[in-house]
């Protein structure tokens, strides 16, 4: 008589454990929140990345360019080289005028209420505070010119 060795699992036993890891990342996703700051938050990141863009461009044109927003999007614009018309970026891929992620956007600028980016190296703090009417975060320039998203309380 021969005595078999089992060399693997069952079709039941399988199943079993396919039934548990089914249970669990149902659970784990049951508790997973969406995060309500994320579309904020993607706008936020986005306008400081293209105001650093913004800024490079002014101070290596010579040219100030000047950002304005509305509550469903933005647009950077400056002078053309003749200083008689407006260049509004419509064909450059970075600075082109954009639409919010969020609805409803509120921008506010503080402390004026225009942001314009010079030629300058040293520049005051400014604050661009986005907020969706719930939450609220703030892109903050240091006097170094280092653009970063802050959560506003």
């Amino acid at each position: 008589m021969r005595v078999y060795q089992q060399q693997g699992f069952t079709l039941i036993e399988l199943m079993v454990v396919l039934v548990i890891i089914g249970i669990a990342s149902a659970a784990v996703g049951l508790s997973i929140k969406p995060d309500p700051l994320q579309s904020l938050r993607k706008d936020a990141e986005r306008l400081a990345q293209l105001l650093q863009v913004a800024q490079a461009e002014a101070r290596a044109d010579g040219r100030s360019i000047t950002w304005r927003a509305n509550a469903k999007g933005f647009a950077f614009n400056r002078y053309d080289e003749t200083g008689q018309g407006i260049d509004d970026f419509r064909q450059d891929s970075q600075l082109r005028p954009r639409n919010w992620d969020t609805p409803s956007m509120q921008v506010r600028i503080e402390p004026r209420p225009r942001l314009v980016l010079n030629a300058e190296w040293i520049n005051p703090p400014l604050q661009v505070v986005l907020s969706d009417g719930q939450h609220s975060l703030q892109v903050e320039r240091t006097a170094a010119g280092q653009l970063r998203v802050v959560e506003r309380p």
